[in-house]
């Protein structure tokens, strides 16, 4: 069983409940999923770059990326309607709490000049995003093997109405954010 999901049952729910006086254990706050996404906009110069990402991301989270294609024609980008541009992976469960476990405890460590996580990531209704500008971060990936840099989007979704209710759960979990 994933380690996050114990230390959100045992810790988590009961700061939780004393902090913000939930009566229930059904109305703490969890975690819903988490979205991993990479927009890949070297895909449209050569199609190696798409499955070049796609293997990494494969090997990040565990799960096979769909494939994400634009919306609409930006001439501009050289972009058409239907080109394959993106990748993403929607996580829930035990992976979700692995991966969290991963980037949380390894990954961030792992990234140059590192002085926290941004705080003004959250959006009003309890979900935070953040970005890595490398995938090398990743004990997964080999950084002999790497034939060029990606960066990569992180959203957690929650139940939490409000940030601060998120943000205090995520402390919980040990997301290293910055002191203000």
């Amino acid at each position: 069983m994933a380690r996050l999901r114990d230390i959100y049952k045992s810790k988590v729910v009961s700061e939780l409940k004393s902090e913000f006086g939930y009566k229930s254990p059904m109305a703490v706050p969890r975690m819903k999923k988490i979205v991993v996404s990479m927009g890949v906009g070297k895909a449209l110069q050569d199609k190696k770059f798409l499955d070049l990402a796609k293997n990494d991301l494969t090997m990040i989270t565990g799960q096979m990326p769909l494939v994400c294609q634009a919306k609409k024609s930006v001439s501009n980008f050289k972009v058409r309607q239907g080109d394959k541009t993106g990748l993403k992976v929607t996580l829930r469960g035990s992976r979700m709490y692995e991966f969290m476990d991963r980037l949380i405890n390894l990954a961030i460590p792992r990234v140059r000049d590192f002085r926290g996580l941004n705080p003004d990531g959250f959006d009003g209704r309890g979900n935070y995003s953040m970005g890595l500008t490398e995938q090398s971060v990743f004990p997964e990936i080999d950084p002999a093997k790497i034939e060029f840099t990606q960066g990569m989007n992180i959203t957690f979704v929650t139940t939490a109405k409000n940030d601060n209710e998120a943000r205090k759960m995520l402390d919980l979990f040990g997301m290293p954010f910055k002191k203000s």
